[in-house]
């Protein structure tokens, strides 16, 4: 009975998309890295709560065949704020979180990070540089 769940895991693994614009926050990579380590010894793997895994695979294929979506249909293909799906997808890139990460750092944390990891006389020459200039 192993063997069966091994195999419909990897099917769905397999049939599950992964979204390269979410590197390391994708959940079709997470996923095919937890069904890697719970089937560590593939279709001999011994499974402890047969039920739960027979539950949490239900639950993976409900959501990858788009079930809850097809049951409770919205009216509209849009959100509160009015965006697209494609818009939203690029505004949860990993690239463009990290843009907004670093537009709002505060003054402090970016100089902390550009004297980091100077040595103490370029930190200096920098610190200088740096008080010296009129604010803008």
């Amino acid at each position: 009975m192993a063997t069966s769940r091994y195999r419909r895991f990897l099917k769905l693994c397999e049939e599950w998309p992964v979204d390269e614009t979410k590197r390391g926050r994708d959940l079709g990579a997470y996923l095919r890295q937890r069904v890697a380590q719970a089937f560590r010894e593939g279709e001999n793997t011994q499974i402890a709560e047969p039920e739960a895994c027979d539950e949490m695979y239900e639950s993976l294929a409900q959501l990858h065949s788009n079930y809850y979506k097809h049951k409770y249909p919205r009216p509209r293909e849009t959100s509160f704020s009015g965006l697209s799906l494609e818009e939203y997808k690029l505004i949860l890139s990993t690239d463009t979180l990290k843009e907004f990460k670093e537009m709002n750092k505060g003054m402090w944390k970016k100089l902390q990070e550009k004297f980091a990891s100077q040595s103490p006389e370029e930190k200096h020459k920098a610190w200088v540089r740096a008080l010296s200039r009129p604010p803008t």
